[in-house]
């Protein structure tokens, strides 16, 4: 099982929070083996993307986190 992992939330106040859309306790995860990958795949969701408009941020709020022995616990 992959340890190590970034948890996407969506910031306060994003229209995608409506309940008809994803609704205010959407999240989702991507997993990695180790904290090194996981950290890379980090910092490179942070910058802006290379075929987005100049200036585009991403509408998502980055937290790593980490399986521990029964639940998950954040960084």
């Amino acid at each position: 099982m992959k340890r190590f992992g970034i948890r996407f939330t969506l910031p306060v106040g994003d229209p995608l929070r409506s309940s008809h859309l994803l609704g205010e306790n959407w999240e989702a995860h991507r997993w990695y083996e180790t904290s090194d990958e996981r950290d890379t795949a980090f910092m490179e969701m942070n910058h802006e993307h290379v075929y987005s408009r100049r200036g585009d941020v991403p509408s998502y709020v980055l937290t790593k986190v980490e399986r521990g022995a029964n639940r998950e616990e954040e960084d």
